[in-house]
This record gives C-alpha cells, structure tokens and sequence, in this order.
C-alpha cells in the first residue's frame, strides 16, 4: 500500500484478522456429529491487545491516506475486535457515517449454551475526516432495492457463506475459514461507489471483493500477504472471468 498514491482509491473494503483469541486444540462439534473447524491460522493470532492495536492503527493509516476525500471505507468484524478498531479509527480521524448490522442467516449456534448465539456481524462506514462531505451513497437506489423504503442500517440479512459458494478443496474443507457471502460484498459496492471507481481491498483473501467489482464493473485492487489465499483468489477470478 505504500506505493498507492495519495487520494487515490473511491472505496476501501476491510475484513482484517479478527483476533478470535480462541484456545489452542479446542474442539467443537455440531448436533449432527460433525466437527466445527475454527479460525486457527498465524494471521489471526496475536501476542497481545496491544500489538493487534499496532497492527490495526498502521494498516489504517495507510488505507486514510489513499483513500479520496469523496470515498469511504468499510471496515467489519465482530465482538472480538470491532470495539478497538472503531475507537482507533476515530483517535486517526476517520468519521462515521453509519455502524451497519449484518444480520446472519445459518449463524452458527453457541455449543457450550452458556450465552447468546452471535448472529450478527458490524460494517463501520466511514469518510477520510470529519470535513468529507461529497462521498457517495446511491440512496435512491438503495429506496428502490428495498421496496420503495429508506433502507436502514439493520436491513442488511443475507447467508452466511454456504453451499456451492464456499470454496472447498479436493477433501471438502473449507479453503478459507472466513469467506464472506457474496451478496454482502455486493451491497457494500451497490451503495458507496459507481462504475469505473477503484475498490481496493487490503485483506484479499480468497477473491470476493474482485469477483464483485469485476462483475458491477469497479475497478480493484487486492492485498494479501498468504501465498495459499493469492493463489486461491487468482484461480476463483480467472474462472469467473473464463466463465462470464
């Protein structure tokens, strides 16, 4: 990223590591037996709050300096993580537009029944700096999406990312355990940018975001740092290409 231009890119997407923080060796299984695999990758795992909280605030500076003052950024996560990341991008300057509710269908039960299933994930919407007023929201198409209705910020319900969606490798397993559905991807693009903007996505992973912008005809760009998800997300886009 330290090579982009300054106020270069319309709309950033972020899915960074969530620092699960989850116990080593722990085990799951659903009601019907299987085995519920968690995030247990190195790129998950951090020594301390303190040097997730380094992490967070220097991949955030890079993406406030490329972005445009007419563009926003897109950053999710969940319970674990997305406390933190707000309050550093707000200390960075970052203004928030909205705090966006993505309600999960299929979310996965709490096992251990000891408190409430998490169904749900937050997009923090936000602008470069509190003076960024000429960003862009499609809001008459949005209403029009949404039954002739202001669309709200808890109106966001789609899958989980399932079925013939999920990558899977030769033996069924997932081939990235945070796969995000596309629809989700889709709706950020469909409501803060337009055709021939540049979307860049610094955690790339397994390629959602280029397939949506190839398909919605936004230009992109994608970091990500593990070989596996480079070459996972280089296949899926050149298949979807081959394929359209």
């Amino acid at each position: 990223m330290k090579k982009f231009s300054d106020n270069s890119v319309d709309l950033i997407f972020a899915d960074p590591p969530y620092h699960l923080q989850l116990p080593e060796g722990r085990r799951l299984k659903r009601g019907d037996g299987s085995e519920v695999i968690p995030v247990a990758d190195g790129w998950d795992k951090f020594e301390s709050y303190e040097e997730y909280d380094s992490f967070t605030e220097n991949w955030l500076r890079g993406c406030q300096r490329v972005l445009k003052p007419t563009g926003t950024i897109w950053v999710m996560g969940m319970y674990h993580n997305i406390f933190r990341v707000g309050k550093i991008m707000q200390d960075l300057g970052l203004w928030f537009l909205n705090d966006v509710i993505w309600v999960k269908i299929d979310a996965m039960p709490n096992f251990k029944c000891r408190r409430f299933t998490n169904n749900h994930e937050t997009l923090i919407w936000a602008v470069k700096n509190k003076n960024c007023k000429n960003y862009t929201f499609n809001y008459e198409f949005l209403k029009m999406m949404n039954d002739g209705r202001q669309m709200k910020d808890t109106d966001w319900t789609f899958p989980i990312c399932r079925g013939p969606e999920r990558l899977r490798d030769e033996n069924g397993i997932k081939s990235h355990p945070t796969q995000k559905p596309l629809k989700l991807i889709q709706q950020v693009l469909l409501t803060a940018s337009r055709k021939g903007d540049l979307v860049l996505d610094p955690f790339m992973g397994s390629g959602t975001t280029a397939v949506v912008a190839h398909a919605l005809h936004r230009n992109w760009v994608g970091i990500e740092k593990e070989k596996r998800y480079v070459e996972l997300a280089n296949m899926r886009i050149e298949n979807y290409i081959q394929t359209k």
